[in-house]
């Protein structure tokens, strides 16, 4: 029930927004989302399988918004300062994905094991999500990664990847610290990426 499990986790989402994850009732997300408790179970198994697929769910989201960035323009500077932007807004826009970033989870939050957990479900989505979950360090590793594939090209000699790959995770692991400590200023996330670029270059 693909609609049903959106729906759900929207509720969820919405739920975790408006009061602390240990307050929040699966009745009431089933309710809000206009569907039984039984298909919550159905979909879920458990509050801690909401949670996983709730934050695999806002994982995803943040990556594939990273690919968006990268695919946005053509100057690779501009590809990075966009995802480093993206990264910066996201984290500041949506709490689940601040702390995925910085591991820093509040009390507020679900905090659901980043290891896997044991999966009966009979739903692909939740078996996914029961797996692990992303830390801050594979976040990292994440993007660099795809950074690294949608710059080089096909011609890329294997140092010429060293220091892209060493660039890209400069740019991630800046944005990251601003989401602790956002940069004060008018450049903001932008300025200093570009600064780090440029000198890096020189």
């Amino acid at each position: 029930m693909p609609a049903a499990r959106d729906s759900l986790l929207d509720a969820a989402y919405t739920a975790l927004a408006r009061r602390p994850w240990s307050t929040v009732r699966m009745v009431d997300v089933a309710a809000s989302a206009g569907v039984s408790r039984q298909t919550l179970y159905n979909e879920f198994g458990s509050k801690d399988g909401l949670a996983r697929a709730l934050v695999r769910r806002e994982a995803d989201g943040y990556l594939a918004g990273v690919e968006r960035a990268l695919a946005a323009h053509t100057d690779p500077r501009d590809r990075l300062t966009a995802t480093a932007e993206w990264t910066a807004s996201a984290a500041r826009d949506n709490a689940l994905v601040r702390a995925m970033l910085t591991g820093c989870w509040s009390e507020r939050l679900p905090a659901p094991a980043l290891t896997g957990v044991p999966s009966s479900s009979v739903v692909p989505a939740q078996r996914r999500a029961d797996g692990p979950l992303p830390s801050p360090g594979d976040l990292v590793r994440i993007v660099r990664d795809r950074a690294v594939v949608a710059l080089s090209g096909p011609g890329a000699v294997p140092s010429d990847t060293a220091e892209l790959a060493l660039s890209c995770e400069l740019v991630v692991r800046l944005a990251v610290s601003c989401v602790a400590a956002p940069p004060p200023g008018e450049g903001g996330v932008a300025g200093l990426v570009r600064g780090a670029l440029h000198h890096q270059a020189a």
